[in-house]
């Protein structure tokens, strides 16, 4: 097995442009791109919120059939087999994240016409219990109120009532904390993400996103959950018409963040819900929610038989030398659209 790259969780700033397909190497690269929501923006209840139009994504379909070879899941198993079986030329795999309606109502039927196969990554919390993930409420959060240090003042001002339970940091401890940053999104932007995503103690991050997410999105969450995740009946529809449906885990944590036993029950129960929906684990796959993955992480998965693991490194990935369980993709937004 290939040595795993070395394991950071600064997000990588480059960006890839001026990239064309048309220079890279034939032989044994694929371009595995990440898509999140497609929609029809403009026309929606959330604007704001950052995805993909449903016109921009006709054109990239558009440019990737004109310049790229899709391929499936499949194609990338057989050429793991046999190290010396080529990839078609400019050979790429789409992957949709966290399990969205938008996928099985708006990108489903325009991959099925052009008969392009693709991986969805559902978070199995989301589709069995009717439950916002914790992602998704902020996202929502951040689409309804623009305001974003606004945000983080009740987030902070929020953290004075937990003290006595919890070893907090000060405010001025927790606002310096995340240097990080990222291609897409401003610093109190990550700020924000980061503090509700992992550096508070889960139930006080939980309790605080729950409250925000009443606040100013809906307080009838499982109805929002039911319009906003797919189903089981719709993914298992996806599954007979050749989509591959892999984990994403349960819960939809930073599995790099949480120890071994909370690693290994994430990805059970993920398992345990593809069995559950007719999927089944067979030449499974995991996409790590967030990228965030270590060592242990991919231990866990390689233990129970997952043939290929997705980052959210940002360059082309090579079946010779990049560590199967750990393929990088680049984002919609690095294709042209």
């Amino acid at each position: 097995m290939h040595k795993l790259p070395e394991i950071s969780n600064v997000i990588i700033e480059e960006t890839i442009a001026g990239w064309n397909p048309n220079v890279m190497s034939i032989n044994r690269q694929v371009t595995v791109v990440m898509y999140h929501y497609v929609r029809d923006l403009e026309h929606s209840r959330f604007p704001a919120i950052k995805g993909l139009s449903l016109e921009r994504f006709r054109r990239q379909l558009d440019h990737i059939q004109a310049n790229f070879t899709p391929v499936g899941v499949e194609d990338i198993l057989d050429a793991l087999t046999s190290p010396k079986l080529e990839l078609p030329a400019n050979s790429i795999l789409l992957t949709f994240d966290d399990g969205y309606s938008d996928h099985f109502l708006n990108v489903f039927p325009m991959l099925d016409a052009r008969g392009i196969r693709a991986c969805f990554f559902p978070s199995a919390q989301a589709v069995l219990e009717h439950t916002v993930l914790d992602v998704n409420k902020i996202q929502f959060v951040l689409a309804t109120v623009h305001d974003v240090q606004h945000l983080l003042d009740q987030v902070l001002a929020a953290l004075d009532e937990f003290r006595s339970e919890y070893e907090l940091l000060t405010r001025e401890e927790y606002a310096s904390a995340v240097t990080e940053q990222h291609r897409y999104d401003p610093r109190e932007i990550i700020l924000f993400k980061r503090l509700l995503q992992r550096e508070l103690p889960e139930p006080v991050r939980t309790e605080i996103v729950r409250r925000l997410f009443a606040e100013y999105v809906t307080t009838d969450e499982a109805s929002f959950a039911c319009e906003l995740y797919m189903s089981v009946e719709q993914l298992a529809c996806m599954k007979r018409h050749g989509m591959h449906v892999g984990s994403h885990g349960y819960s939809h944590l930073w599995l790099n963040h949480v120890p071994p036993e909370t690693q290994k029950d994430e990805v059970d129960r993920s398992l345990d819900f593809l069995q559950q929906a007719g999927i089944g684990s067979k030449d499974w796959t995991m996409c790590y929610p967030y990228g965030g993955f270590n060592e242990s992480i991919v231990r866990v998965v390689e233990d129970r038989g997952c043939r290929l693991g997705f980052t959210v490194e940002a360059r082309n990935a090579n079946l010779d030398t990049d560590h199967r369980l750990a393929l990088p993709r680049i984002d919609t937004n690095d294709l042209p659209s």
